[in-house]
């Protein structure tokens, strides 16, 4: 395959650079089916969590567990309810707080949580891909040749890569079988461990002596709770991954986009549904692994390491059962880290092209696949495949969106007189899990400031290599400013650029007297002066540039608003040389000053040495010289 052939199929997917928003996804369906695509990523931490709870916890995870149920049905559930009835489109909590914090304060947020969820979906990847090695290796009926976790893994992750590169296509229905399967064999094991406990009365007791002679009493008890159930956070997972497939959800007939009421409701659903289901498995889980498995089998090489499920299902029911049960687990674990593999495809070409901070190719999927595959293979490597030593970077990328998510609620309440200090409170309990989590674990921070300083390292030299892009698609001019293009006859049609000011006749007498006096400009006919008021420079891209006419006196004016000054010129004298046939010539007044320090008001601002960068815009998008619009400086 030729280089021109490779090109061509990584980018043969490249998605338009602008979609319709808020338009409803194709097909829809009832929140319950959609709650099982988000349960692909929520509900297979119980492939792992237990285990990780037992080594964090030990004989107090149960009231660990207890303390990050309440932190999920009296934290997570009402934020996320909130982010929902507030991005009904699936936007999130990321996309609301840029809205809520404009300009380059919310695009810097923007890329920092990016960062953080970059962390959140790669670890999901190579932490479901880990455990599913653990599942498959200890299987009673695996070859030993298998016995290899590392390279396990690899060839897991490539898999999952390879079926991306093929076209992968999220089917919830696959979603749903795999949830409910692995769901019902849940419940089984756990009906059978939770009777265990109940008929032996032993095991209660054993657990309450060594309780006791652990913490000493129960104030101590819930004290040492609080401060290790931040271990346990990997269990929040999937909330954020719950609104952005809300628009998937089904709503009620007759509703519109615009008002997508049941919508909502039936997201909330779906979200409530999810948290307490999750809630009585996983504290469930807790005790049935923390009172029937001895501590020894969750040690280093120990038969319910990362598996203490599955080793429970194979010694209580059976290797048929165990087996049915580890396949199940496999499954779920493969499609949350598909989940979250199509959640990073989804996010970053959502923000980062949008900014002017990646080049166009990353609107395709497969060189993104590519990328993607080699970060979680050296992600794998460095943590050796372990399961536990990637809690810790998971739980950090995960409370950091649920701390995201809750200062966008309490912001919003604040700027609506909502219910701050209900939120705010929330904030600081997630703001302070998260502290705790990094310190104790800062594996997490490292790889999130890692990605963080590799986004803004790329954002900003694409930002720059892509500072001199036309960005406008199309230039719309009202009724008056295209009766003034449609009049004009003269062979020659002059712009004369003005810097924006008070709008008075004397201002535009002044300034054609600048004009006549350094161009020579005779006549104003065919003569329209243009003004730009710079818009919000942290938008990239403009697609539309929308032009006023406004008649001043004899002065004709156009006038427009954009990010780029130079960039939105640029494209009006190109709709201008296609509207009429003509070349025309634009007039500007030098600039006085640092022209180095113009160049970064420009990348800052969008305006600067207007000129020059006009000029280098327009050469390249013409590269005739002869139908290029003519700059003029005087």
């Amino acid at each position: 395959m030729t280089t021109t052939n490779i090109r061509t199929w990584l980018l043969s997917d490249l998605a338009p650079e602008s979609t319709a928003a808020h338009h409803a996804p194709a097909h829809t369906a009832p929140w319950w089916q959609v709650m099982c695509l988000t349960g692909v990523d929520y509900f297979s931490t119980l492939g792992y969590q237990p285990g990780i709870a037992f080594l964090a916890a030990g004989v107090l995870s149960p009231l660990a567990t207890l303390v990050l149920i309440a932190l999920t049905l009296a934290g997570a559930l009402p934020v996320y309810r909130r982010i929902a009835a507030l991005s009904p489109h699936g936007q999130g909590s990321i996309s609301l707080l840029e809205q809520l914090l404009p300009r380059w304060r919310g695009k810097a947020l923007v890329l920092i949580l990016l960062g953080f969820a970059a962390t959140d979906f790669v670890i999901t990847i190579t932490l479901s891909a880990a455990d599913a090695t653990e599942h498959i290796i200890h299987n009673p009926f695996s070859p030993n040749w298998l016995d290899h976790p590392i390279w396990l893994t690899l060839m897991l992750l490539s898999a999952l890569g390879a079926v991306f590169l093929k076209g992968f296509k999220e089917a919830i229905g696959l979603a749903v079988v795999i949830v409910i399967g692995y769901l019902a064999l849940n419940a089984v094991v756990l009906a059978v461990e939770l009777w265990a406990v109940l008929h032996h009365p032993e095991y209660l007791a054993n657990w309450r002596t060594a309780l006791f002679a652990t913490h000493g009493n129960p104030v101590m008890m819930v004290a040492v709770a609080l401060f290790l159930f931040p271990k346990l956070a990997l269990g929040l997972s999937g909330f954020e991954t719950g609104v952005a497939v809300m628009p998937l959800v089904r709503g009620e007939a007759g509703e519109t986009e615009a008002a997508p009421q049941g919508r909502i409701r039936n997201t909330g659903r779906l979200l409530t549904t999810a948290a307490l289901m999750m809630s009585v498995l996983l504290f469930a889980s807790s005790v049935a692994t923390t009172l029937n498995i001895p501590a020894s089998a969750f040690a280093e090489g120990g038969e319910a390491r990362g598996r203490a499920l599955a080793y429970l299902a194979h010694r209580d029911l059976g290797h048929i059962f165990g087996t049915a049960y580890d396949v199940l687990t496999i499954a779920i674990l493969w499609f949350a880290g598909a989940s979250a593999m199509a959640g990073l495809l989804t996010l970053i070409p959502k923000y980062l092209p949008r900014y002017g901070m990646a080049p166009d190719w990353v609107r395709a999927t497969r060189p993104l696949v590519l990328i993607i595959l080699l970060v979680t293979c050296v992600v794998t490597l460095i943590f050796d495949a372990n399961v536990e030593a990637q809690g810790g970077a998971y739980a950090t990328g995960v409370l950091v969106l649920m701390t995201s998510a809750a200062l966008a609620t309490t912001i919003h309440a604040r700027k609506h007189h909502g219910a701050v200090w209900g939120f705010g409170a929330i904030t600081l309990v997630f703001a302070y899990t998260t502290v705790v989590n990094m310190v104790e674990r800062p594996d997490g921070l490292k790889i999130a400031s890692f990605f963080i300083l590799t986004i803004i390292a790329s954002s900003l030299t694409s930002r720059v290599l892509r500072s001199t892009e036309l960005r406008i698609k199309h230039v719309n001019f009202d009724e008056k400013a295209g009766a003034w293009l449609a009049s004009l006859t003269a062979p020659t049609v002059r712009v004369i650029a003005n810097r924006p000011d008070k709008g008075v006749e004397a201002e535009y007498a002044a300034k054609w007297r600048e004009a006549r006096s350094s161009h020579h400009i005779e006549s104003l006919n065919n003569v329209l002066f243009l003004e730009v008021q710079p818009g919000d420079a942290s938008e990239f891209v403009d697609d539309v540039l929308d032009v006023q006419g406004v008649q001043i006196g004899p002065y004709h004016v156009l006038r427009c608003k954009s990010p780029a000054v130079p960039n939105a010129i640029a494209a009006l004298l190109l709709h201008v040389r296609d509207a009429t046939g003509r070349v025309p010539h634009a007039y500007f007044g030098w600039t006085e000053g640092n022209p180095i320090a113009y160049l970064l008001k420009f990348m800052a601002f969008g305006e600067g040495d207007t000129a020059p960068v006009t000029r280098e815009v327009l050469r390249q998008i013409e590269p005739d010289p002869h139908w290029r619009p003519r700059i003029h400086l005087g």
